[in-house]
């Protein structure tokens, strides 16, 4: 088997150039190299594959047998190249192949999906495969080009992009208000029926501050309902069995439909942070670009 690492691109080149040209001072003149330099290219690689592939007179050159074969040839591995570059830049302008996206399972449903929904009608060339899980997935392990993350961000290799501000509402339904009375401050809403999302790290405990500055860390002491899932904490929340902390992704459009009322308006929690996580690398994808510039768009608006 041939050793292609003894075989230099530039060598096929000044050959299919020589033989196209009819000489060695015309490929030089096409490809702007010293004559002599083209003369070396071409002693170079007879050498290497140690084929003679041009017969040389004072007049013109021909090309032998072996060179006649050897010539289409390279004629069709520089064209497939061309191609291949060529493939490569317009992926930097009309993102393709497929795009594995992992996130958390409701931020996934509700705001990543209709995302990647947009980009695929955008880019008929781009596949998706989103991946929904509330655990931290590997990248590199499962193969994921990006990944969406809400909250603080741990330690690792990767690179991050942040999306938007992550915030949370105290919400309840009209039907619980009105067996509990609308809580006017903290003190009223600490005793209140609470549904706590067993997989934040302290789903009982948040801090509360209101417009002039005032801190208040709640500890809601009467947890009646516990869930591992956004889902069905905002299904119990619907149901009047209690409070609910929730992001705002999640309880907006029932807010805004009456559905679900926000408690204590006034007194807002500390904003986090939503990320796009992807592995490092000098040259991002234009597939993860276009994805992450499309998410902040969603999450701005």
């Amino acid at each position: 088997m041939v050793d292609l690492n003894t075989v230099n691109l530039n060598r096929l080149i000044s050959f299919v150039a020589v033989v196209e040209a009819g000489s060695l001072t015309a490929a030089a003149e096409r490809l702007g190299l010293a004559k002599s330099m083209v003369s070396k290219h071409m002693q170079l690689l007879e050498a290497e594959i140690g084929v003679g592939l041009l017969l040389r007179s004072t007049r013109k050159l021909s090309l032998t047998e072996p060179g006649r074969a050897f010539y289409e040839a390279s004629r069709q591995l520089l064209r497939s190249a061309e191609q291949a570059i060529e493939q490569a830049r317009s992926g930097r302008d009309a993102p393709q192949g497929t795009l594995r996206v992992a996130a958390p399972i409701d931020y996934g449903a509700l705001v990543v999906a209709p995302v990647l929904a947009q980009l695929r009608a955008r880019y008929p060339s781009l596949h998706i495969d989103l991946v929904c899980a509330d655990h931290v997935i590997d990248l590199i392990a499962e193969g994921i080009d990006v990944t969406v993350r809400l909250g603080k961000l741990a330690d690792s290799g990767h690179m991050a992009a942040r999306v938007g501000p992550l915030r949370r509402w105290l919400v309840a339904s009209p039907d619980f208000i009105a067996r509990h009375g609308m809580p006017d401050h903290p003190d009223a809403l600490e005793p209140l029926p609470f549904i706590a999302l067993s997989v934040l790290p302290q789903p009982r405990v948040f801090t509360l501050e209101d417009g002039a500055g005032r801190r208040r860390e709640m500890r809601m002491r009467n947890t009646v309902f516990s869930t591992n899932t956004a889902y069905a904490s905002r299904a119990a929340a619907l149901a009047g069995v209690g409070a609910l902390r929730a992001t705002t992704f999640l309880t907006q459009e029932d807010v805004a439909a009456g559905r679900l009322v926000r408690l204590l308006p006034a007194w807002s929690q500390a904003e986090s942070d939503i990320h796009a996580v992807f592995p490092a690398s000098p040259h991002v994808p234009q597939k993860v670009r276009v994805f992450i510039d499309a998410l902040k768009a969603a999450a701005a608006g």
